[in-house]
């Protein structure tokens, strides 16, 4: 069966679509214009503006789907600049309901629209399960006692603040909170905690600290899933932390491999735990 898959930004949609397509499944891009990279070239697709659910719709339809993902990054537009198609122009109200309640509730909404024109909602777990974080390290580097403590404090403080659709990221050094994702990301929230005074923070030299990615309590995996890749790897040794934690089976790796080899070469441990 084929997935239709509504692709935002980042490396999240691209890999989504080649997992599954290496698993011999068709995978069809609506790709959402000024957020989508244009790698949807590589597959059959249609672009989409976020004021077209009507053509995304029928673009699906037309592709013989029934299985459909969101996935990547959905920047919240400005309302009054859309444009809107006849679809659009009937859901905008509830759109903007669903928007003044969180991206969460927003993101169910959206999602919520293809189930009610019958289709099958699926999360990237289902549609491309060998992107799911598993138990245990994925590289050489391990974590110490240490970093095992401000895993655990790091958890409780995305449970906390999750439970208000704050954020999926926390970073904490010996106990200290350094920093949580907000409306920022996770790239910018990493950004801040290099501009800390070295003696709350560890450095690239001297690396202390741990980045945490969880699930909220108040998230549904089929819209939105924490993920890391080689990026994050990159930044987080740039800002001298020792490792990141993922939530095991409730977080994305992109490129499970690279993550590995620059973590090793970098001196970082990833690690996939259960809360």
């Amino acid at each position: 069966m084929s997935l239709g898959l509504i692709a935002g930004g980042g490396d999240l949609p691209r890999a989504v679509a080649q997992s599954a397509r290496a698993d011999g499944r068709a995978v069809f891009i609506v790709a959402l214009r000024g957020m989508c990279g244009e790698w949807a070239e590589e597959f059959p697709h249609d672009w989409v503006s976020l004021g077209e659910p009507g053509r995304a719709l029928k673009s699906l339809a037309g592709a013989g789907t029934k299985d459909v993902l969101l996935a990547g990054k959905v920047e919240r537009p400005k309302f009054s600049e859309l444009k809107l198609d006849a679809k659009g122009v009937m859901v905008l109200p509830r759109v903007i309901a669903a928007a003044r309640q969180g991206d969460d509730a927003l993101l169910r909404m959206l999602v919520g629209l293809f189930e009610d024109a019958g289709f099958r909602a699926v999360g990237v777990a289902e549609a491309a399960p060998g992107l799911v974080a598993d138990e245990g390290p994925l590289g050489l580097v391990l974590p110490n006692d240490d970093h095992k403590a401000d895993i655990a404090r790091a958890f409780a403080i995305v449970r906390s603040l999750g439970a208000l659709d704050v954020g999926q990221a926390a970073a904490v050094c010996e106990g200290l909170a350094l920093a949580v994702e907000a409306a920022e990301g996770t790239d910018a929230m990493i950004a801040r905690i290099g501009q800390l005074r070295d003696n709350l923070r560890g450095t690239p030299q001297k690396k202390r600290g741990v980045l945490v990615k969880a699930l909220k309590p108040t998230q549904d995996a089929k819209t939105d899933m924490p993920v890391v890749g080689v990026e994050t790897v990159r930044r987080a040794a740039e800002a001298g932390l020792a490792g990141i934690a993922v939530e095991s089976g409730k977080s994305l790796i992109v490129g499970k491999d690279a993550v590995a080899a620059e973590a090793d070469r970098l001196g970082l441990f990833v690690v996939g735990v259960t809360p």
